[in-house]
């Protein structure tokens, strides 16, 4: 029986359990980093137990930091029908490599 958590950060939501690694938008820190991520909810990976916020539970998901990088291209397309006009961009976002170190 593992405890999972609903963790959130970077305005979205993550399923996590204990010496999970869980890739997030860009967090300030350093590698090795401690982090504390908002918790939403705890159960048990049977549902027996639930434990829900209103709408943040008071303790905090401990996570380390592990990396800082760039994650794959992304292309962004403009069009205008009718008009000659197309203008292709991209960016990489910044992301954050996270493993959970206690729930």
């Amino acid at each position: 029986m593992s405890v999972k958590a609903v963790v959130i950060t970077g305005g979205k939501q993550y399923i996590v359990g204990q010496d999970e690694e869980l890739t997030v938008e860009h967090l300030d820190g350093e590698i090795n980093d401690a982090v504390a991520l908002k918790t939403l909810a705890i159960f048990d990976s049977e549902k027996a137990t639930i434990e829900l916020g209103t709408p943040e539970l008071k303790t905090n998901v401990s996570a380390t930091i592990l990396e800082q990088g760039k994650g794959e291209k992304i292309r962004v397309a403009k069009f205008k029908a009718k008009s000659r006009y197309r203008k292709v961009t991209g960016f990489r976002p910044h992301l954050t490599k996270l493993k959970i170190v206690k729930i």
